[in-house]
């Protein structure tokens, strides 16, 4: 039976350490989370701003429901592009200071969307190899020829575009890395781009509301501006709400709009979520002190924790990963913070490399330093 195949594969991967499974949640998302009807002190959402259960977004969702109603019925193209989302895409536009910007459902179909608009056959694709699944699928999907780099490698990237004679030229990467917490050298992959004729897909995922000027993102962390830039952030992490953008020149979003599948074939997102994020962009930009508060916790908690058997990654981001290394022992050290009442996710091959299991920390400006003290504290606890 076929199913039977399915069930041994499931029980491989949890007899090393890989089964996956859901917990639910019965509370908003906040520092403070009910699971499975046990309270619980989190650190493993992506709510870098501690937007995702603010008042202000609730009550815009709320008004953008009453004057747009809630579903957008069609994709983009038909019947499904409101005067909401036209609003949202320039504000996006201008906040980032790029030309132009789309709107799309997930930074998943927004990645798919501009890498097969872009590129094909006869084409290349220069990738990071710590990218995120979306990028590596995206790259796949376009059928163009793959190059893959070692991580952050700049002179490995440069052999293989001199070795790319002809055809569309696009490096694709994290701006911030979902896994590790470091940043991508942005300033020398635009350089290679100059040289090369080549375009930059940047993946701001973890970087726009956070890094840069008012929270415009990593372009901005690393006073970078250029045409041959496009830049993609998703809506549903530092902006607390849902959805993706990508940032271009006019005439890439122009040809998004009419070769991008991943936009073009889907209904278009609620257009009352364009309220709420409008709503969301303002509380980011005045967010100056959210984000100060933020980079202290980062100091507290990798200060505090610098004396461990294991290490904490190198990142200076909301993402701080402590490498453990084996699979059951990153598994165990979660139960463990569990059983304390605390919530870490272990992270897990093919999520990362073979033997670099890890807890994967994240902060929010909605911790409070003692919030960080208990992690600490129970992190401790286990190592002893």
């Amino acid at each position: 039976m076929v199913f039977a195949a399915l069930q041994t594969e499931l029980d491989e991967r949890a007899t090393a350490g890989l089964l996956r499974t859901r917990r639910t949640l019965e509370s908003p998302q906040s520092p403070r989370i009910i699971v499975d009807g046990k309270p619980y002190l989190a650190f493993c959402s992506n709510d870098y701003l501690g937007l995702a259960n603010e008042d202000g977004i609730a009550g815009a969702l709320q008004k953008g429901a009453e004057q747009w109603g809630v579903g957008a019925g069609a994709a983009h193209l038909v019947s499904g592009h409101f005067a909401a989302h036209e609003q949202l895409e320039w504000e996006l536009a201008k906040f980032v200071h790029k030309p132009a910007a789309l709107l799309f459902s997930t930074g998943y179909m927004a990645n798919l969307g501009v890498v097969q608009a872009l590129v094909g056959r006869g084409d290349t694709v220069f990738a990071d190899k710590l990218n995120h699944a979306s990028l590596n699928d995206a790259m796949l999907l376009s059928r163009a020829d793959v190059q893959r780099y070692r991580h952050n490698d700049m002179a490995q990237l440069e052999s293989q575009m001199q070795c790319a004679t002809s055809g569309r030229k696009l490096i694709i990467t994290d701006a911030v890395f979902s896994m590790d917490g470091d940043i991508a050298a942005l300033p020398e992959l635009l350089a290679l781009c100059e040289s090369y004729d080549a375009w930059l897909l940047v993946d701001d995922a973890h970087g726009f509301g956070v890094l840069g000027e008012q929270g415009s993102g990593s372009l901005a962390h690393s006073d970078l501006d250029s045409p041959r830039i496009i830049y993609m952030a998703t809506l549903g992490k530092a902006a607390g709400v849902f959805g993706a953008f990508v940032a271009a020149e006019q005439v890439v979003i122009d040809t998004l709009v009419n070769h991008a599948r991943s936009y073009v074939y889907t209904t278009a997102t609620p257009p009352a979520l364009s309220v709420a994020l409008s709503e969301s962009l303002r509380l980011i930009k005045a967010g100056d002190d959210r984000r100060a508060h933020l980079q202290a916790l980062i100091a507290q908690l990798r200060s505090g924790l610098s004396d461990l058997p294991w290490s904490l990654m190198p990142s200076a981001t909301a993402i701080q990963p402590l490498l453990i290394g084996d699979n059951k022992q990153a598994l165990a050290l979660s139960e463990g913070l569990r059983a304390r009442g605390i919530w870490v996710a272990a992270i897990r091959p093919p999520t990362v490399p073979e033997g670099t299991a890890r807890l994967r920390i994240t902060l929010s400006a909605a911790h409070t330093a003692a919030d960080v003290s208990a992690l600490i504290g129970a992190l401790h606890e286990l190592a002893r």
